[in-house]
């Protein structure tokens, strides 16, 4: 069942990216504003975090249970150049060692495109193992530990970014492109998410948890219209600070089983920040990058759950100018270059 959803996972990806990327290829940037650096090869080194978390909320108490995934910080390398990027990380034990070991294998996908006028980000994530930390429990000095927890989850963001030949946050995300002045844009858009969540027994701690609030067994499934501002200030040579926040409404429902399965349904409000800030300029590029998706689920008597979703990234990034004759061999075998004339 995993490998289905990750395969359909990626051909939604395919297939939207080709549309986001499709779209653009008349398009021009106002070169007062934007400076297109697609002929740049940029090779990158960084470290990134990325998960998944549970947060529910227990009735008639001031503190939320977190169910936190077995995942730490990752080192990766990448490149870009003539519009493709390719980044890869890898798990380094040092950076994360509380991490459990022998715990099953997590899959954490994330596709953002910040094509121009488009913003599109894909999340398709597949968890096992997860945790409550001993400080977040009441007279505890260990961890709660679910190996046996299971929490997949897919999930699609779509907006069109109304002055997008002024504003580029691929300039901001990958350095792609150098936004030369400070912009501002509204957007609008559509989100659309759904997953599941399981385990052996009831998933939260039954000396802490009521059992009116404890379950084995959920899911969701969600999608609403959202709309929101994004900006980039620009100050000294290269320096820049970029940022979106959007807000969505979304109906659909939810399901949770404890003994018997119920489901609600209902609409919820939910919210998408994404923050970068560093330098950008001909040779060298240096930034810190925030994205952090919360999703609250439609409540039902005693549930009150959000997934919380976030990717922190720190990226060195060094760029390089190559000859004609390596951009025509480059361009030949290029899959992006059937969308481009250029």
């Amino acid at each position: 069942m995993i490998k289905k959803n990750i395969l359909l996972f990626l051909l939604f990806t395919f297939a939207f990216c080709f549309r986001g990327f499709g779209q653009s290829e008349n398009f021009q940037y106002d070169t007062s504003y934007v400076e297109s650096t697609h002929e740049a090869f940029a090779i990158r080194l960084f470290t990134s975090q990325k998960y998944t978390r549970l947060v529910q909320n227990i009735p008639d108490q001031d503190r939320a249970f977190v169910l936190k995934p077995n995942t730490g910080l990752k080192m990766g390398v990448g490149v870009s150049y003539q519009r493709l990027t390719i980044n890869v990380s890898f798990p380094v034990g040092f950076l994360y060692p509380d991490k459990q070991k022998n715990w099953p294998f997590n899959l954490d996908l994330h596709s953002h495109i910040y094509a121009p006028r488009v913003i599109i980000d894909f999340f398709g994530q597949f968890y096992g193992g997860y945790k409550i930390n001993a400080n977040d429990l009441a007279n505890s000095d260990a961890d709660y530990l679910r190996e046996d927890m299971r929490l997949s989850s897919m999930g699609m963001n779509m907006n069109y970014l109304f002055f997008g030949d002024k504003l580029s946050l691929g300039a901001a995300f990958n350095q792609t492109a150098v936004q030369k002045r400070s912009a501002f844009s509204p957007f609008i858009g559509f989100e659309i998410y759904g997953g599941k969540i399981k385990g052996d027994s009831l998933l939260l701690p039954k000396s802490q948890v009521p059992d009116a609030a404890n379950f084995d067994k959920a899911g969701y499934f969600q999608a609403g219209p959202n709309a929101g501002l994004a900006g980039s200030l620009v100050f000294g040579k290269g320096f820049f600070l970029t940022g979106t926040a959007s807000a969505n409404l979304s109906g659909g429902y939810s399901k949770w089983r404890n003994g018997e399965e119920f489901k609600k349904w209902g609409v919820v409000p939910t919210y998408y920040l994404r923050a970068f800030v560093g330098y950008n300029g001909k040779r060298f590029s240096i930034n810190g990058n925030y994205v952090y998706k919360n999703l609250n689920l439609v409540e039902g008597e005693a549930y009150d759950q959000a997934i919380n979703t976030g990717n922190y990234r720190v990226i060195l990034m060094y760029k390089l100018y190559p000859r004609d004759k390596f951009k025509k061999g480059f361009n030949k075998i290029n899959p992006l270059s059937v969308l481009f004339k250029d």
